[in-house]
């Protein structure tokens, strides 16, 4: 049942390929509108930040105390509001809820699926690459693939999980009331869960995510302030929040913004994708490392793109693993031994035998240009499970922030394997083998997808665990969707999930002690 309501979600979210998304993308018997916290967590606040030193590091004031005239005239400011909305104001309501962090994780996979496209050949044959510098030129920048959505949604989410851990720890040191509850004129618009009004996580997370996505998708920058200033504003009506709230929420949000940014700034993804001579020297350092055991990964697009995407990826900084040579795997089989002529007596039987479910299988996880991207459709499996497990605001963030860190740290390490080996596509190695749809431009060993969702299940798996089967049997689908469309070879995908588990691992190990 879970498996098939987060397909449907899939499919109406690459159908509409929207980025602004609806409210039917929550998963159909949760309303939002009416969603209580199974806990609150009031020691959330001593939790152990990703990337802040400590929560002490931001200073923030000591609100005006319940029944002073200045927070009685902001109280004022809040009945009227809540005492008088619009249709449009309640829809803004409906659109955000009572967990905005699930809807800002679902705005940047809307974003993902809308830049997930394959830069096009200019009109000398070449494929310009996107420039951050002139986003808005074609190509437009980013083109969010999946090592990009990966460090995205860690960013993203990692962010604003530092920015709601600050939230609560200040809530509870100053413990002021929320609106609802200092005064008698205020109905909240969704169910009361009796949290502190001073700061609000809200305006935290909304500063936080504001400033990751502009800087991930320039040119939805007013799309995004639209979204941060209904999401900021939609706290007063609701009765949530008054305008100290929101402006202490900025206060940690710009803090935490600063911090992640500067990561971002120098964690080595501007040199990730390299020019035509650099990737020429690198791949040639590779052909001399791997000798004759197997011929060097070779694009098979026409025209041919010169170079790979990111073939620098796996030099990017990680978030949970020691290094990219901790997790490495050995090497693939070479061409012509037992274990290589086994795998492709396979695909060149599912090349002609492929059964119908085989095909579902392959193009459900397919996750190609248009779409969230494999870290995306990891990401909805995993908010259909903080929904029905009606995590609050900071458990939701929690989950993102641990699983998107190991899901691109999978990522830096599976890149990094790619092209140490630069192992060739099952359709280059045997022309005989056809696939289901494109071949990815970079190579085959080990699978993207299958070490995405390893490490995705293994972290899943450490905070659902009564779904842990659920999980490891997703991840395992996945890998084998790559095998089944014809696109990698089965010690790809298995060597991939086992990978991705390893490095699953270190996440969960940090979760562990982050005082929870």
């Amino acid at each position: 049942m879970k498996s098939a309501i987060i397909r449907t979600g899939l499919l109406s979210l690459i159908a509409s390929a929207a980025l602004i998304s609806c409210k039917d993308d929550i998963p159909q018997g949760v309303d939002p509108v009416s969603y209580a916290y199974a806990q609150l967590d009031e020691d959330g606040g001593d939790w152990n930040p990703i990337l802040l030193s400590s929560v002490t590091d931001i200073t923030l004031p000591a609100p005006d105390a319940v029944g002073s005239p200045g927070y009685e005239s902001e109280l004022q400011e809040v009945i009227s509001l809540n005492g008088n909305l619009s249709s449009s104001q309640r829809e803004v309501l409906d659109y955000w809820g009572n967990n905005t962090a699930v809807r800002w994780m679902e705005i940047a996979e809307n974003l993902v699926s809308e830049y997930f496209l394959p830069p096009p050949p200019g009109p000398e044959g070449n494929y310009p690459p996107p420039n951050a510098a002139t986003p808005d030129q074609i190509p437009y920048f980013p083109f969010a693939h999946p090592p990009y959505a990966a460090r995205m949604f860690a960013y993203l989410s990692a962010g604003m999980y530092d920015a709601t851990i600050a939230s609560w720890h200040f809530k509870y040191e100053y413990n002021r009331a929320n609106p609802y509850e200092a005064a008698t004129g205020i109905q909240p618009y969704f169910r009361a869960n009796d949290l502190p009004g001073y700061p609000s996580e809200d305006a935290a997370m909304a500063f936080v995510a504001q400033k990751i996505l502009t800087a991930m998708f320039p040119l939805e920058a007013d799309v995004i302030r639209e979204h941060a200033e209904n999401c900021r504003e939609s706290r007063k009506w609701a009765g949530l929040a008054v305008q100290s709230d929101l402006v202490a929420g900025d206060s940690i949000g710009a803090y935490v913004a600063r911090i992640y940014l500067n990561r971002a700034r120098n964690d080595n993804m501007k040199f990730a994708q390299i020019d035509k001579p650099t990737y020429e020297a690198f791949r040639a350092e590779a052909a001399t490392r791997i000798g004759d055991e197997w011929p060097v990964w070779m694009n098979l697009e026409i025209p041919q793109r010169p170079v790979a995407i990111t073939p620098k990826y796996g030099e990017v900084l990680l978030w949970w693993v020691p290094s990219v040579e901790t997790v490495r795997p050995g090497p693939p089989p070479a061409i012509g031994s037992p274990e290589y002529l086994e795998a492709e007596t396979e695909l060149l039987e599912l090349t002609k035998k492929a059964t119908r479910e085989q095909k579902e299988i392959a193009f459900f996880w397919s996750d190609g240009p248009g779409t969230v991207s494999p870290p995306g459709h990891w990401n909805m499996i995993a908010k259909e499970n903080i929904l029905e497990n009606r995590l609050n605001p900071l458990r939701t963030l929690r989950v993102y922030a641990f699983m998107n860190t190991a899901i691109q740290d999978a990522g830096v390490s599976c890149w990094d394997t790619k092209f140490y080996y630069f192992y060739p596509r099952p359709s280059q190695a045997n022309p005989e083998i056809k696939t289901l749809f494109g071949i990815p431009n970079f190579p085959s060993y080990t699978s993207g997808h299958s070490t995405f969702s390893g490490a995705a299940a293994e972290v899943l798996s450490s905070f659902f665990p009564e779904q842990a089967a659920y999980f490891e049997k997703e991840a395992d689908e996945a890998g084998l969707s790559r095998l089944y469309s014809g696109i990698h070879w089965r010690f790809d995908c298995e060597v991939g999930v086992a990978v991705g588990r390893d490095i699953g691992g270190y996440a969960v190990s940090a979760a562990a002690a982050d005082g929870f």
